[in-house]
């Protein structure tokens, strides 16, 4: 999947950036240029035995503002990795939500969901074994001289970070500022909230700044699993909400869906990534 993200470039910081309620500042783009999908020979994770027949159409992806040479898109986040118990999980209740909706696909590869549910191990590899991002700060464009500058405070605002775990507590519907994409997500409403908060209002006021355009007032943190073409939030919405109260049915109330240890910060630049901070295990 590293070869992936190498080749397709930034479409991991889409999903995150996209999918938050539209509140957005930055103009809409005159010219809407559509991304190539990926190849499909980097969809085959390495030692996987057997195939799946995986047929790619041309995506619907747009860019949040528009190309200008000089400028790069920066995005500065929590990765987030899922442990292989709640990958199984988060599986069987995608398998079930895309059986109910079709047009689902997986968020940066798009891959049509219901082809990757025919094989439960592809499912867990290509949909849940990638690194997700919690977004701290909009994508957005910068200047080259401006890289070195905004590196420089986030890494002196950010650098001392306690450890603390983030819980996923909620399933959510998200819909880009676009309406065009409806993502399938994963929000934390409890533990990590407050920390991840903090962290995002010091993102805020680095991008004050340099003039670039704070975050959701609201932010609700949160990792996109999938998404749907067009704003279908409502009749997903339900999907979901009727699709957990399944699977509470009989069982003992889980205080959240997955938990994970917050590892530290990175700042995407085009096409690098900058160490912001770094948490040991051992911290």
């Amino acid at each position: 999947m590293d070869a992936l993200k190498a080749c397709y470039g930034d479409g991991s910081s889409d999903s995150d950036s996209e999918s938050v309620p539209s509140s957005s500042t930055l103009a809409q783009p005159k010219v809407l240029t559509p991304l190539p999908p990926p190849p499909i020979s980097l969809l085959e994770p390495q030692n996987f035995v057997g195939s799946l027949d995986l047929q790619i159409g041309q995506t619907t992806r747009v860019r949040s503002f528009p190309h200008v040479d000089g400028n790069y898109a920066l995005h500065v986040y929590i990765p987030i990795n899922i442990s292989s118990p709640a990958k199984k999980e988060l599986a069987t209740f995608l398998k079930k939500v895309s059986c109910r909706e079709p047009t689902l696909n997986v968020v940066d590869v798009d891959v049509p969901l219901n082809i990757l549910c025919k094989n439960d191990e592809k499912l867990e590899q290509i949909a849940l074994g990638r690194e997700f991002h919690i977004s701290l700060g909009r994508t957005v464009p910068i200047r080259v001289h401006q890289i070195d500058s905004v590196v420089s405070m986030l890494r002196q605002k950010l650098q001392t970070q306690n450890h603390y775990w983030i819980d996923f507590n909620k399933w959510e519907i998200f819909v880009n500022d676009e309406h065009t994409r409806t993502f399938v997500s994963l929000e934390v409403v409890q533990g990590g909230l407050v920390q991840i908060t903090k962290q995002i209002e010091a993102v805020n006021a680095i991008y004050k700044l340099h003039n670039l355009p704070e975050f959701y007032k609201d932010p609700r943190p949160h990792i996109s699993l999938a998404w749907a073409p067009g704003d279908i939030s409502h009749s997903l919405k339900n999907v979901i909400d009727e699709e957990m109260k399944k699977c509470v049915v009989g069982k003992p109330l889980k205080k959240c869906i997955f938990s994970c240890k917050f590892s530290g910060i990175e700042c995407k630049v085009g096409q690098k990534t900058y160490a912001v901070c770094k948490i040991s295990d051992g911290k």
